[in-house]
């Protein structure tokens, strides 16, 4: 089994409104593909994460995603694997994994999360 076919597990931040709002989004695009994708709240989990070779701190900030070889993916790699399993944001995949396009949206997107972040603390 290929990572396009095995299972994904997607560490998200559960208390955080867009990224449940995201979830939603990606499972209703993503149809009955959606179900080789287990999404796990990193909310309370931190030792759990650990033990999983997460960093909480971490967690918070990028998102991962343990392919079924048990692989961690964290922040571009982790959405570009995401986003490849579902046929309508393949293109979109393959946008964000170009060398321009990639360091740019990561750095908007820490700077959003640092935002977030800040918000709540």
């Amino acid at each position: 089994m290929n990572r396009a076919q095995g299972k994904l597990i997607v560490y998200y931040d559960g208390s955080c409104s867009t990224c449940i709002k995201d979830r939603r989004w990606y499972e209703k695009l993503a149809g009955k593909t959606g179900e080789s994708v287990e999404w796990l709240d990193i909310t309370g989990r931190d030792d759990e994460l650990r033990e999983q070779g997460v960093d909480p701190d971490k967690a918070l900030r990028e998102l991962h995603v343990k392919d079924d070889q048990g692989e961690i993916h964290s922040e571009m790699d982790a959405y570009i694997l995401l986003m490849s399993r579902v046929f309508v944001l393949k293109p979109l995949a393959w946008l964000i994994s170009l060398p321009v396009i990639r360091p740019t949206l990561a750095k908007l997107y820490h700077s959003w999360v640092e935002r977030r972040l800040d918000a709540r603390a």
